[in-house]
């Protein structure tokens, strides 16, 4: 699997989502999404990622949206 974050990072950088532009949040949270998915990667460390993803869209859910903003 080709990715552009260290699989290690990813927790770190999904708790960070809330600062990252809207174009590297999507892709840090489509990265999380093919770890996830991926049964060779071990659990401990997907359930950190799913951990932090459910966590960062939580937080998106309380996000005040923009005009601008497309969800």
């Amino acid at each position: 699997m080709d990715t552009s974050i260290p699989i290690e990072r990813l927790p770190e950088r999904l708790q960070e989502l809330d600062r990252a532009s809207p174009e590297t949040g999507a892709e840090i949270r489509q990265q999380a999404q093919e770890v996830l998915a991926e049964p060779t990667i071990d659990l401990p460390l997907r359930e950190a990622i799913a951990d932090s993803l459910g966590e960062a869209n939580q937080l998106l859910t309380l996000k005040t949206a923009t005009k601008d903003d497309s969800y």
